[in-house]
């Protein structure tokens, strides 16, 4: 008599169990693209102007770059901080591997392994002036695309500077080291 009552249960339970391994690989998956594809940031402060919005942008970001090949100069990217490794930053590669960056005072070659990287409004940024040039395996991702704020929607394009020897502060990386 007590099996005849679990016989009805049966396609409950199996219409449970199947929606609930559908659920569970849509977020396997979901995981996959945050973790190795693709990823969403928000992007806040004045370091990136007029590239990205001082009240915050939504921006799009790439994983397959930093992991098939070398990031160029000129490229947007998403960084850990190395000053506070529970924080992303989001700043512009002057410099990468091999490249000579400073000023008419001091210059710097940037080290094997590592980029040199710095913020579009570099009059209210930290970046490797301060801290110095940024090791590869800092890398998150290469920022594409621009989300939100609408007026902004579209793809952030590479900007290579011919003369990234602004003047930088007397107080930083190279002033310090060099």
């Amino acid at each position: 008599m007590s099996l005849q009552v679990f016989r009805h249960w049966i396609p409950t339970v199996k219409d449970a169990f199947d929606r609930t391994l559908m659920v569970a690989k849509f977020f396997c998956g979901l995981h996959v693209t945050n973790t190795f594809l693709c990823t969403c940031a928000l992007a806040m402060g004045p370091s990136m102007l007029p590239t990205l919005n001082l009240t915050g942008s939504l921006v799009l970001v790439e994983r397959l770059s930093i992991r098939f090949g070398k990031m160029a100069s000129g490229e947007v990217v998403l960084i850990r901080s190395p000053e506070e490794p529970r924080k992303v930053v989001i700043k512009r590669i002057v410099g990468v591997e091999g490249d000579a960056v400073g000023n008419e005072e001091a210059t710097a070659v940037v080290p094997k392994g590592h980029i040199w990287i710095e913020g579009d409004n570099k009059h209210n940024s930290r970046d490797s002036r301060q801290f110095g040039p940024v090791p590869y395996g800092l890398l998150e991702g290469r920022v594409f695309w621009v989300m939100w704020p609408p007026e902004d929607f579209g793809s952030v394009g590479r900007k290579v500077e011919n003369n990234s020897l602004e003047r930088y502060p007397k107080k930083g990386f190279l002033s310090m080291h060099l």
